[in-house]
């Protein structure tokens, strides 16, 4: 399992490298709450979260930054961020990424999962673009919070439906499997 992360625009000031998971404190981050994770959740999330930097790239949460100001340059990061994730093998990967960080890196069709987020108004559904950093971050802890890794889009669909209403839509010639999640 992968989990794809953006930065957060929102960060803590450093004086000194920081491991990036301590630097990024937007609502994304704020709903992950590193912090009250357990030490085998960190764990996981060492080898399967990564977070894609506007100004270093491909990151782990354990990567050590410094605080920065800076909008991604999609064409100039595009070959060092498939130069790390090209060689990751995993059956599953978690698109958590915003549009603008999508761009980045075009992530195999038939094993990634992007999570999008709505809610139901009047009986219709709707995008929800203020709640999709919250509800992605929470989706995350409950990833690495869970007993069991998902490692087909099923399982990540059974884990997710355990907190939240989904769907999950299956990949197709032109886009990945998505997993609409309803926020309540």
């Amino acid at each position: 399992m992968l989990i794809l992360l953006p930065p957060s625009e929102k960060k803590k000031e450093t004086t000194s490298p920081t491991p990036a998971i301590s630097v990024y404190s937007g609502v994304l981050y704020q709903a992950l709450d590193w912090p009250s994770l357990s030490a085998s959740a960190k764990k996981r999330a060492s080898t399967s979260v990564v977070i894609i930097s506007a100004k270093y790239g491909a990151i782990t949460p354990d990567t050590r930054i410094e605080t920065y100001k800076e909008k991604i340059n999609n064409k100039a990061m595009s070959l060092p961020v498939a130069k790390i994730l090209d060689v990751i093998k995993t059956d599953l990967i978690i698109d958590c990424r915003s549009s603008t960080y999508k761009t980045v890196w075009s992530a195999p069709l038939d094993k990634t999962v992007e999570i999008h987020v709505s809610t139901v108004v009047d009986g219709q559904r709707g995008v929800v673009t203020h709640m999709s950093k919250k509800i992605r971050g929470e989706v995350a802890r409950l990833l690495l919070q869970s007993r069991s890794s998902a490692k087909t889009p099923e399982d990540l669909y059974a884990i997710v439906s355990e907190k939240y209403p989904c769907a999950l839509t299956p990949a197709d010639d032109k886009n990945p499997w998505v997993l609409e999640v309803i926020a309540i």
